[in-house]
């Protein structure tokens, strides 16, 4: 009976590798060697591998991903299942190739993207076993091996050495020799990734703009490339979209197949059409930018953007878990723009897509991999808000996002920023998280949101009324009675509706143990001291 070798391929660490630096060149780079180190660089390893023991390999279209040669029937030692979602599965012949094959991708990583770790666990199995279970069990096998691993001890400077400015570690050289504007020393790890970021926009470029079109904008490169509105207030959006439940998806698709070559394929497909689904929503989230630029190269008419740089940046993508930096002006609604044209997608199993985002807004030089770190938090907050409906009233597929707006600092979890910053006797005084659409029976909701900040800032009672909008805000956090003093004074039957909520809502302005208004009113004035901020004759210049 003939056995085979199953081999999955991981990475540890990602997160501080790709955003652990202020220098979006860094990041960028970062995120493209990751990339390329489980995909490209995996493919290339099979290739070498395949000249070097002198045997055949499969790497396969994947838009036709059931031709031959299979590995089953002898005809090639070693066959890509596929790679995606972090993970690359692949087949061997024996033990010996998988290991051969780990071997050159091994030292590929080592040499051209120090700083990535690769994690490696491969099974022996009979092809009359369920392909299905073995890389079920490999996957554990992949965690234990992630959460055991001994971390490697970098080699500090020997002698009279200087330091890199991002990592600390020896520095090899100086990044102007890296086509970087601006000069510092950079060690072994940081000239990977300044190497890498022509390709990484290049590919980037390909992805987003239509290479047939004349091309009108330019992929920003550096973090004030997004432009600025004054001085250091200018502000960045961190948006982190992640799939509903993908993980599960994979499995019970891989669960419903016949045979072991039938798993193959499903997986393929699967694998492949929530790549196209993920690169898809970034396009509409990229053709919202631009064509919301008018001919005088300002966004919706409000502010300019700079040298035909657009104000958005993916960093990763290519699949249901996505990243973009963004200017903070369009944080909020990029988000939403990228979870409805997710949802709208359609994949291999068929099934209706959701996501969830976090948006951590903050300061253009606050320390990236923190507000990073937060936009992860608020996507998980919102992916708890969505299964706890789930769970209380069977809603399926649903989508939704949390958002943090740091006009100082971010100290603590989004828990403890919360309960610090918007916990008051009456209650919680944000809605967030919101669903992302109407719901029959939810009031936290992404229309009601921005409906309510619409109001606020052109209905008949609010507009141009900023005291007032604010004595509202103070009034809020002093719980219900104030609100009565509060309508009384100003001469008002009741607060804005909102739609699915409690009319207690209108006389109270809470219900539910939550404030309805508090939030709007926060992202509203936001927005207005930015623009109050434009106004300035004295726009800060690049130096």
């Amino acid at each position: 009976m003939s056995s085979y070798v199953a081999t999955v391929l991981d990475t540890t660490g990602i997160q501080p590798y790709i955003f652990g630096s202020n220098r979006l060149r860094e990041n960028i780079g970062g995120s493209y060697l990751v990339d390329q180190a489980t995909n490209e660089w995996a493919k290339k390893s099979l290739l070498k591998l395949a000249r070097e023991t002198n045997c055949s390999v499969r790497i396969p279209d994947l838009e036709k991903p059931a031709e031959k040669p299979y590995i089953e029937d002898g005809e090639v030692a070693a066959e890509l299942v596929y790679a995606g979602g972090g993970n690359t599965v692949l087949l061997f012949d024996s033990t010996d190739n998988a290991k051969k094959f780990t071997q050159i991708l091994s030292k590929q990583i080592l040499q051209e993207a120090p700083g990535i770790n690769l994690v490696a666990a491969h099974h022996e199995f009979s092809w009359n076993e369920s392909l299905y279970q073995v890389i079920q069990t490999l996957m554990k096998k992949l965690e234990r091996q992630k959460r055991e691993r001994i971390p490697s001890a970098p080699l500090l400077g020997l002698g009279v050495t200087a330091s890199c400015q991002s990592t600390q570690l020896v520095a090899v050289d100086r990044s102007d020799r890296h086509e970087c504007p601006r000069p510092y020393l950079v060690s072994r790890e940081i000239v990977a990734k300044l190497d890498a970021v022509k390709a990484a926009n290049d590919s980037l470029d390909q992805t987003l703009f239509d290479p047939k079109a004349p091309k009108k904008y330019r992929i920003p490169l550096d973090f004030d490339d997004f432009g600025r509105s004054f001085g250091e207030n200018s502000y960045l959006a961190i948006v982190h979209a992640d799939g509903n439940g993908m993980g599960d998806r994979f499995q019970e698709h891989g669960k419903k197949a016949k045979s072991n070559r039938d798993y193959i394929r499903t997986m393929r497909e699967l694998s492949y059409s929530v790549h196209c689904a993920g690169l898809a929503a970034l396009k509409e989230v990229a053709n919202a930018v631009i064509n919301s630029i008018d001919s005088e190269s300002k966004v919706k008419g409000k502010f300019a953007i700079k040298d035909k740089y657009l104000p958005f940046r993916p960093l990763v993508y290519g699949g249901d878990d996505v990243t973009f930096v963004c200017d903070g002006r369009l944080g909020l609604e990029l988000a939403a723009i990228y979870l409805r044209a997710f949802a709208e997608q359609k994949v291999a199993d068929g099934e209706p897509l959701s996501a969830c985002a976090g948006v951590c807004i903050v300061k253009a030089h606050y320390p990236f991999s923190r507000a990073y770190q937060l936009s992860e938090e608020l996507c998980k907050n919102a992916k708890i808000f969505v299964r706890n409906i789930s769970e209380e009233d069977g809603s399926e597929h649903l989508s939704a996002l949390d958002w943090h707006i740091a006009a100082s600092g971010l100290f603590g979890s989004v828990g403890q920023i919360r309960q610090r910053e918007y916990q008051v006797k009456e209650g919680d005084l944000t809605i967030r998280p919101v669903l992302l659409s109407n719901h029959d029976y939810k009031w936290r909701t992404w229309p009601a949101f921005t409906n309510m900040v619409q109001t606020f800032n052109e209905g008949k009672e609010w507009k141009g009324r900023s005291n007032k909008v604010i004595a509202l805000r103070e009034k809020l956090r002093e719980g219900q009675d104030s609100i009565s003093h509060f309508l009384k004074a100003y001469d008002l039957s009741n607060l804005p509706p909102i739609e699915q909520a409690a009319d207690e809502v209108q006389t109270y302005g809470w219900t539910e143990g939550r404030c309805g208004y508090f939030d709007a009113i926060e992202a509203m004035e936001f927005y207005i001291s930015l623009k109050e901020e434009e106004s300035s004759e004295h726009l800060p210049t690049e130096n």
